[in-house]
């Protein structure tokens, strides 16, 4: 059972880790999200829950830098959703959508490995020895297999008889 880390906010706006007993930065806070740490962050004053609130902050900060994720459009038809009878019902897919797309990225990157590098490594080995399988089939087939000596000349042990003659009553003429 992971536990809940702690964060306390202070009226200073001032965020502090009560397992590590030293204060944190916004930063610090997106690299618990990142590393998937469950935490709370509570109002020193009244205790209230202010994660969402940390989480929106965080999520405005990295809108504002590089390429946002949220375009004008998908953030106003969010904001429609406030208030309206559908909210429930748009919150809970919203939440179902995204843990599944995570799950998804996950497996693909358990497929893949640490780097799609790796995945064509695995790829490439695996290909080399489904090759390798199938010429030492061939070779066996034809007489040739790995603990069969080569022949001079390759020669068949027995030459094939000739298919026999088609009976005279299968003639068409």
């Amino acid at each position: 059972m992971t536990t809940e880390r702690i964060i306390k906010k202070y009226p200073n706006r001032r965020l502090y880790d009560t397992e590590l007993s030293r204060y944190i930065t916004i930063a610090d806070v997106r690299d618990l999200v990142m590393s998937g740490v469950p935490f709370r962050v509570l109002d020193t004053a009244n205790d209230a829950d202010l994660t969402r609130s940390i989480l929106l902050q965080i999520m405005l900060e990295e809108e504002a830098g590089g390429e946002p994720l949220f375009s004008a459009n998908m953030l106003a038809q969010i904001i429609r959703f406030y208030g309206g009878t559908l909210q429930g019902v748009f919150a809970r897919y919203m939440e179902h959508s995204l843990e599944a797309f995570a799950t998804q990225q996950k497996q693909l990157a358990d497929a893949w490995g640490d780097t799609p590098f790796d995945a064509i490594n695995r790829m490439t080995k695996r290909n080399m020895d489904l090759w390798a399988d199938a010429q030492k089939t061939l070779l066996r087939a034809a007489g040739l297999g790995p603990n069969d000596p080569p022949r001079d000349g390759c020669e068949p042990d027995a030459v094939a008889a000739p298919p026999p003659p088609p009976d005279e009553g299968d003639r068409r003429d």
